[in-house]
């Protein structure tokens, strides 16, 4: 059977993640079902990872498998097709060996958070970006989000329903850089490292806006980091500011 990997960009804000759920919409759910009108189903798919509710697509990447040699590029477009009228485009097509996993071949993924500070609730940006209203302070987030690169043991900054077998990962980069967005000043965040705990990247960005915002100091950072401890964390930010970025590849199958 032909493997095709798919890069997947999507809106989450109607669904309830990348996961397929029984009973509430996903990302995963409607690219299957779609796929379903292509060939005879049941199909299931494999991504680089799974989404929350409301946590965004601009590079996420899945694979499938089918029956029927496809050239690439129609079948994204036969699935954009039969995605219509949902937030969920194929952007690109390639037909991949049998053994390449879209989760387990890749070697690192990026992510991205949009942060809007204004006094105004966001209209436009909605759902897409993170409000507050007061402005942040650029250099201590930086100061305080250096504690964080590198090999640590991220047991603060994980959800305590993780499932991952152990919560040392290492955090190879954060930036943090302003940014002029349609509904006024942002601050976009982005994290890049091989793998994420589940709720890393939110647990780490609120608590980099409290550091931002005076209310706690840079080193708070490293002290929190240090205790090993989910009640040393900061608060979760919510997910609409954040975006699966882009998955890296030993050999891009898209270029």
């Amino acid at each position: 059977m032909p493997r095709y990997a798919l890069k997947v960009e999507y809106n989450g804000a109607p669904f309830a993640g990348w996961q397929r759920q029984a009973d509430q919409p996903s990302v995963q759910g409607a690219i299957e079902a779609a796929l379903a009108r292509l060939e005879p189903g049941p199909h299931t798919i494999a991504a680089a990872g799974r989404t929350d509710a409301g946590v965004h697509g601009l590079g996420q990447v899945a694979h499938c498998d089918l029956t029927k040699d496809w050239e690439p590029f129609r079948l994204s477009e036969a699935l954009n097709y039969h995605l219509k009228p949902q937030p969920v485009a194929i952007l690109a097509c390639a037909r991949v060996d049998d053994d390449w996993h879209a989760r387990f071949s890749a070697v690192e993924r990026r992510y991205l958070f949009r942060l809007l500070m204004r006094r105004a609730p966001a209209t436009h940006d909605k759902g897409l970006v993170w409000h507050v209203r007061n402005p942040l302070d650029l250099e201590a987030m930086r100061e305080g989000a250096a504690h964080l690169v590198g090999h640590h043991d991220f047991t603060t900054f994980r959800s305590t329903i993780c499932q991952a077998k152990s919560p040392v990962k290492t955090l190879d980069e954060i930036t943090i850089e302003p940014a002029t967005g349609l509904s006024g000043p942002e601050f976009h965040f982005r994290l890049r490292a091989r793998s994420f705990l589940h709720n890393q990247v939110r647990s780490i960005v609120g608590t980099l806006e409290r550091v931002g915002a005076g209310a706690w100091a840079p080193d708070d950072v490293a002290t929190a980091l240090t205790a090993r401890d989910r009640g040393a964390c900061g608060p979760v930010c919510p997910p609409h500011g954040l975006y699966l970025a882009a998955v890296r590849y030993p050999d891009d199958p898209f270029e």
